[in-house]
C-alpha cells in the first residue's frame, strides 16, 4: 500500500517538523503474547489513533505484516501502551494509582517517590545524553522551560488576537535557570525511587519521552517477531526493518516555509527518524521575533541557528534527544557529539540533516541550496538526499 503521510498537528508536545513517509509506511503495536506473521500471509495492515492516543498527538502502525485478527490485537495493545507511557511521563496531570513525573516534581525537596522501572530507565538514558551533549540536552531545566511555556501559551493567545506578546527578561530566565542540574536528582534503582532534593528543580522530559516510548513499543514488536512496518508516534518514526519490497525508506523533511516542498532522504533498514524544528510551537514577541519551544540551556533563549534538524539513527529515544541537542549546537560541536555516541556504540548509524536560513552561512562544505534554505547533511547521506 503506497501512501504519502503528511501530518501537521499543532498540539505535539515536541515541536518538530512532521516527517513525511513516502511509500509503504508501517506502524507497530504490542501484545501480551508473541505473535508471529504467517509465512504464507503477505497481507499488511494499518492502524491510526488521532484522539486520546497520548502525548497530545497521534499514534499509528503502518504496513504491519500480520493477518487482520492478529493486527487488531497488536494495535489495541500498542495504543494502551502508548497512553500508559503518556501517563507516566506527564508533568502536568495526575492519574489515579500512578506515580509519574508530576509526582516526582511535586515531591521535590519532600520525599523520594517510588516509580515504575521504565521511568528510571528513561531518566538514566536522559542523564547519559545530557553528559554526552555537555548540557545541550538537559531535562533538569524544567523550571526554565516552565517560564517559556507560560509566556508562549499567553503569547499564542495574544497573537491569535492580532497582538504581539511580552518576552521574559533575562533576569527572570536566569533566576529560573539556576534551579537545574543532575546533582539534584537522586535515582535509587535498588529501591525503585526518584528524589529531587531542591523544591525549585523540575524535570521536563518533552525532548525524550515520545521517542523513548516509540522505541520501547518497537522493541516489543520485534521481540514478538513482527518483521516489518513502522511505528509513528506523533511524527517520531521507528521503522522495524527494511520495507517489504526490500527498497529504501523515502523520508521527507518538510520545508518550514512551504508544506508542498520537502527534502527527501533515502535510507535502508531498521531506522528511526525525528525532526526538531522552530515552526510549530512558537509565538511572536513584542520585538517581532518568533520564540519557539527549543530553548538553549546556555543562552536561556530559543536557539536561532537552524530552522530544523532531522536525525536518522536506530534508537528513537536517542534520535529524539539528539535532534534537540543538535538544534542548540554548532555543526562542529554537533559532529563531536555524534562521534562521542559512536565511540559508545560503534555499530550505530547516525545521519543528520540541518536546514538553515540563507541569512546564515553554511557551517560545512557538504550542503546544497533550495529557494529558501541551505541544507547541510552528514557524509553518509551523500547520494541519498535530494530536493
Amino acid at each position: 500500500m503506497n501512501t504519502l503521510l503528511c501530518y501537521n498537528f499543532r498540539n505535539m508536545k515536541k515541536s518538530f517538523l512532521t516527517v513525511f513517509l513516502i511509500a509503504a509506511c508501517t506502524l507497530c503495536g504490542c501484545t501480551k503474547a508473541p505473535v508471529s506473521p504467517s509465512p504464507a500471509a503477505q497481507e499488511t495492515h494499518n492502524g491510526t489513533c488521532l484522539v486520546g492516543c497520548g502525548f497530545d498527538t497521534f499514534f499509528m502502525l503502518n504496513d504491519i505484516p500480520l493477518p487482520q485478527q492478529n493486527f487488531d490485537s497488536v494495535f489495541e495493545d500498542a495504543q494502551k501502551t502508548f497512553r500508559h507511557y503518556n501517563d507516566l511521563f506527564d508533568i502536568y496531570n495526575d492519574y489515579e494509582g500512578i506515580n509519574n513525573l508530576k509526582t516526582i516534581n511535586d515531591n521535590a525537596g519532600i520525599q523520594p517517590v517510588e516509580v515504575e522501572d521504565v521511568i528510571i530507565e528513561m531518566l538514566e538514558e536522559a542523564k547519559l545524553y545530557t553528559e554526552l551533549s555537555g548540557g545541550a540536552f538537559d531535562i533538569t531545566i524544567g523550571s526554565l522551560l516552565s517560564v517559556w511555556h507560560e509566556y508562549r501559551t499567553a503569547g499564542i493567545a495574544l497573537n491569535e488576537a492580532g497582538k504581539n506578546a511580552p518576552v521574559p527578561t533575562y533576569e527572570e530566565l536566569s533566576e529560573a535557570a539556576q534551579y537545574s542540574g543532575w546533582e539534584h536528582v537522586h535515582i535509587d534503582r535498588e529501591n525503585g525511587t526518584v528524589y529531587i532534593d531542591d523544591p525549585h528543580v523540575k524535570l521536563d522530559v518533552g525532548g525524550i519521552a515520545k521517542g523513548f516510548a516509540a522505541e520501547k513499543i518497537a522493541r516489543r514488536l520485534e521481540a514478538m517477531n513482527v518483521q516489518g512496518g513502522l511505528v509513528n508516534a506523533g511524527g517520531n518514526n521507528r521503522m522495524l526493518g527494511p520495507k517489504q519490497n526490500g527498497t529504501d525508506w523515502r523520508i521527507g523533511i518538510m520545508d518550514p516555509e512551504n508544506n508542498n516542498n520537502r527534502i527527501v532522504v533515502n535510507i535502508y533498514g531498521k531506522i528511526s527518524s525525528v525532526t526538531s524544528g522552530d515552526y510549530l510551537r512558537y509565538y511572536v514577541g513584542e520585538d517581532g521575533v518568533k520564540y519557539h519551544h527549543i530553548v538553549d540551556p546556555e543562552t536561556l533563549y530559543p536557539s536561532q541557528r537552524y530552522r530544523s534538524v532531522s536525525v536518522f539513527t536506530e534508537d528513537s529515544g536517542f534520535a529524539d534527544c539528539l535532534s534537540t541537542a543538535l538544534f542548540n549546537l554548532s555543526y562542529d560541536d554537533g559532529i563531536k557529539l555524534i562521534n562521542k555516541y559512536k565511540d559508545l556504540y560503534p555499530e550505530a548509524r547516525v545521519e543528520v540533516v540541518w536546514l538553515m536560513d540563507k541569512d546564515h552561512t553554511p557551517e560545512c562544505d557538504r550542503y546544497f541550496e533550495t529557494n529558501d534554505f541551505y541544507v547541510m547533511y552528514t557524509e553518509g547521506l551523500e547520494g541519498h538526499i535530494s530536493h
